[in-house]
């Protein structure tokens, strides 16, 4: 089993960066893709950004140029840098870690997930 922890988010005016972490604990080793997804109120859960092992990434078109990803292969965590945050990026962000290396957007193909972190920006 593989465990999930979010932590960095918080309440954050627009136009400020936050930076959020996932930490990976348990059978963490392979070169399994990981990736961010967010929900954010009244609405459906969708896809952030992705990394590979090797550290290819893709985005939401929405987001490409805010919202980069990175990691940590010795700490076993993922980042989710964000820029320029707006009211609309508030939402709950979620980290997931799939079985297989590939980038994917889809919440099917990731079969482990973190509890999410809160991030609320205010205008």
């Amino acid at each position: 089993q593989v465990q999930l922890q979010e932590s960095g988010g918080g309440l954050v005016q627009a136009g400020s960066s936050l930076r959020l972490s996932c930490a990976a604990s348990g059978r963490v080793y392979g070169t399994n893709a990981r990736g961010w997804f967010r929900q954010a109120p009244g609405k459906e859960r969708e896809f952030v950004a992705a990394i590979t092992f090797l550290g290819a990434t893709n985005y939401a078109d929405s987001l490409k140029g805010r919202f980069t990803i990175s990691k940590d292969t010795a700490k076993n965590t993922v980042y989710l840098h964000m820029i320029s945050l707006r009211p609309e990026d508030t939402a709950v962000y979620y980290c997931a870690r799939r079985t297989v290396g590939g980038l994917s957007s889809r919440q099917s193909e990731y079969s482990y997930w973190g509890q999410g972190t809160q991030v609320t920006v205010s205008s």
